[in-house]
Formats: C-alpha cells, sequence, structure tokens
C-alpha cells in the first residue's frame, strides 16, 4: 500500500482532470492525479467556449494562458459547403453571455500548462502512470496503478474522480456505457499553413462547414498554422477509396466553400483520424465515484463544447467532494444533484448537435433573426451557458418551437446543399426594435 490516504484520487490530467485537481488542490485538500501519457502530447479539440474563460479565471491559470499567446476568438461562422448561405456570431453582441470572447489553442500546449498549473496549485500530479484497477465502496477507494518502469502500486482515497476522457475507465469497467443509435462518425485531420482567412477580427473566428451530412472546421491557431478537420459517417468513410488524405481532399474539391480557403494550403504534419463515436455512462456517480468530462459522456464536436463541458463538469465534481469533505462524509444527495446537473449540462449540448444534422435548424439558424432576442438566446449557447436563466431557457424552447414549424411550413427559404452561389457570408447584427 504506497502513501497515506489521498482527499481525492482524480484518473487523467486533461482539462477535465486539472480543472477538478486545481480546484481541489487550491482549496488545500490532498489530490494525486495519476495521468498515463508524458505531457506535452497531441490532442484534437482545439476551440474553446467563452465559458471557458470564466473557469480559467477562477483557476488562476488565466494570466499563463494570456501569456502563451494564444489568438483571441471572437466569434464563429457557420455556412453550407456549396457557399450559399452563411452568417456570423460574434459573441459580445450577446445579451445572456457573461465573457465576449474565447481563445483558439493547440491542445498540446495547453494541457501542459493546465496540468502545470495544478501542479503548482499543490495537486500531486505523476505523468506515464496507467491505471488498471479501481474499487470504490463505502470505507473509501483504491486504484491499483502501474508506474512508468512497470512496477504495480496501490493508494487509498476518499473520493475518486475519474476524468479518463474517452478512455472511459470506470465507465468500461462497469459496463455502463450507452453508445448513441445513429452518430457513428470518424474525424479526418491535419494542421495546414497559408488557409485564406478573413481580415480583422474575423481572421481568428472558428469556421464551420456544413454539407449534407458532413462537416468541416476550420480553426486559427497562430498566424500560419490552421486546424482543418471533416467530420464524415464511419461506414462512408470506410467505403471510400483511397488514402486518408485522398478522402480529405475530395470533400474539400465538392464544397466550394472550403475549396476557396484551401486553394494555397500546404499541409503540415500527417493526417490524422479518429472515430468520434458519441455516447454516455448511464450514471455520472458511483459510491465515492464522480465521472467528468467525456468520462461522463462524449458527444459530436460541432459547437466545440467538449474542453468547456469537461473543465465545468471537473470543477463541479471538485465543489462536491469538498462539500462531503467538509461533511466528514458521503453526501448522496450531493452526488445525485452532480449527477443531474452535468447530466443537464450534457443533454443541453446533445440536443443541440442532434438538431444540427437537420434541414430545418439549418434554415433557421442560418438566416437568424433577433425576434424576442433569440439571436442572443443562440449566441449563449455557442458560447458555453449551459445554466443559463429562465430568460434564456424559455427562449431556446420557443427557438425549438420554430425550428420544428419550419420542418413543415416554411418561416424562412429552404436551402439547398447541392445548388450553390458565390460564396457570401454575412455577420449577424443584433439590432433592437421598437
Amino acid at each position: 500500500m504506497d502513501s497515506p490516504i489521498y482527499d481525492a484520487i482524480v484518473i487523467g490530467c486533461g482539462p477535465g482532470g486539472s480543472s477538478a485537481s486545481s480546484f481541489l488542490a487550491k482549496a488545500g485538500k490532498k489530490v494525486l492525479v495519476l495521468e498515463k501519457e508524458i505531457f506535452p502530447r497531441f490532442h484534437i479539440g482545439e476551440s474553446l467556449l467563452p465559458c471557458n474563460m470564466t473557469i480559467f479565471r477562477d483557476m488562476g491559470v488565466l494570466p499563463k494562458l494570456e501569456a502563451a499567446g494564444f489568438p483571441p476568438k471572437y466569434g464563429a461562422q457557420f455556412e453550407l459547403g456549396n457557399a450559399s448561405v452563411g452568417t456570423r456570431f460574434a459573441f459580445r453582441d450577446g445579451k445572456f453571455n457573461k465573457e465576449p470572447q474565447a481563445i483558439q489553442v493547440e491542445r498540446a500546449k495547453l494541457d501542459h500548462i493546465l496540468l502545470k498549473h495544478a501542479r503548482e496549485t499543490g495537486a500531486d500530479i505523476r505523468e506515464g502512470w496507467s491505471v488498471t484497477k479501481t474499487t470504490n465502496n463505502t470505507d473509501g477507494v483504491t486504484v491499483e496503478a502501474r508506474d512508468p518502469e512497470g512496477a504495480m502500486h496501490t493508494f487509498r482515497g476518499q473520493y475518486l474522480i475519474d476524468a479518463s476522457g474517452r478512455g472511459n475507465f470506470t465507465g468500461n469497467q462497469e459496463n455502463i456505457r450507452e453508445m448513441h443509435p445513429t452518430w457513428k462518425k470518424l474525424a479526418v485531420f491535419a494542421h495546414f499553413e497559408n488557409v485564406a482567412l478573413d481580415e480583422g477580427e474575423l481572421r481568428t473566428d472558428t469556421i464551420i462547414v456544413r454539407l449534407e451530412n458532413k462537416w468541416f472546421w476550420i480553426i486559427p491557431l497562430d498566424e500560419k498554422k490552421t486546424s482543418v478537420g471533416l467530420v464524415i459517417d464511419k461506414d462512408e468513410f470506410m467505403k471510400s477509396e483511397g488514402t486518408p488524405e485522398q478522402i480529405f481532399q475530395h470533400w474539400v474539391d465538392v464544397s466550394a466553400a472550403v475549396k476557396f480557403r484551401m486553394k494555397d494550403a500546404r499541409r503540415l504534419n500527417q493526417t490524422q483520424t479518429t472515430t468520434d463515436f458519441s455516447y454516455y455512462n448511464k450514471t455520472f456517480y458511483g459510491e465515492r465515484l464522480l465521472r467528468v468530462g467525456d468520462a461522463a459522456g462524449f458527444m459530436d464536436p460541432i459547437f466545440s463544447a467538449g474542453v468547456f463541458l469537461a473543465m465545468w463538469s471537473g470543477r463541479v465534481a471538485a465543489e462536491t467532494v469538498i462539500k462531503c469533505l467538509a461533511l466528514g462524509r458521503p453526501d448522496k444527495k450531493l452526488f445525485v444533484q452532480y449527477n443531474k446537473r452535468v447530466y443537464s449540462g450534457i443533454h443541453f449540448y446533445w440536443h443541440v448537435v442532434e438538431n444540427y444534422y437537420t434541414t430545418s435548424f439549418m434554415e433557421i439558424f442560418l438566416r437568424p433573426h433577433n425576434h424576442c432576442n433569440l439571436g442572443s438566446a443562440v449566441i449563449a449557447v455557442l458560447a458555453g451557458e449551459v445554466e443559463g436563466s429562465w430568460a434564456l431557457r424559455w427562449r431556446l424552447q420557443y427557438f425549438w418551437l420554430i425550428v420544428k414549424i419550419q420542418k413543415y411550413w416554411p418561416i424562412v427559404p429552404r436551402v439547398s446543399f447541392t445548388k450553390g452561389v458565390a460564396r457570401k457570408v454575412r455577420r449577424f447584427e443584433l439590432v433592437e426594435k421598437d
């Protein structure tokens, strides 16, 4: 048995694990973090949401991120692949989001800064350690792990936070993962230079290009480097002829909006692929156990919510553990509240993503109007306001009603994914009317 009992043991030190461990250590708790990788390491998921900034500020890591020189993200552009319709949402125009901007990041750099910050805050972080088994019961938690040299160790703690990402360690151990019945996607991506970007503050926007049943992301990472990826049905990808690079290039050439931006682009690294199977665990908690981020659930990354949901749930998990430690015992009501709160946040984006793949949603989304401040409600979604006020929630319900009506009785003109016109992306301006 290694070391004294920890207040909490955290599996993984990605954004969710670093958030949970930082807030716990900041509260003076004894925290052990077991991370299987050696940082820095490459990771996809490079566009953050404005609500991330609040968490960074409260963690005390924001000055380090500002010093790192990550480009600011002031808005997001969405358009059809044939360049017929497009719009831009500027975060500062929203009435219901607290933060006016976010940042674009290289995850290897961001995650390493967050890990080092958690360590400086007081967490005991061990890289290259692979967790092999966990046991949690009324008496505490036991974690077995292999160190970088291959030796086995056993640790004891009062609480366990699973931030193992899509490795989903405890969920797989308990066989409670539920796969989405239809979302079986695959992403093909690489970094490029000389991608055609807009001028001024629009230059660092995230750009999402929607084809009929697939989509591209374009995320500027610095002055020269841009992340470009294609999300496609896995079955379609597997049936396609050619290498991943050839399949990627085929859909670039098919999409007028993407082809325009990629005409002079040069690939900087090897094209990579990753499966994108959406899932959620049947429960986000167990006896003395809380699951955060992708270890709770993972969805299609169309709205760049992954890092935010991981760090937000990591913070909520830390707050829950701190309250239980103050009580001197686990409180099931607090765990149930955690489960309900995180489920609500994940379901919030799950519902948005499900609608994103419908034509009626795109027709309303790409031609926004600020009737009843619905435009501000959409911006709040894009900003990460998962726990908004009633003023936001009823507007979102109204927005979903309009999307349903659009399916049967057109409120705005229909869109075509095949008939194209000259590329034109307009900015969505929020204009008050008497």
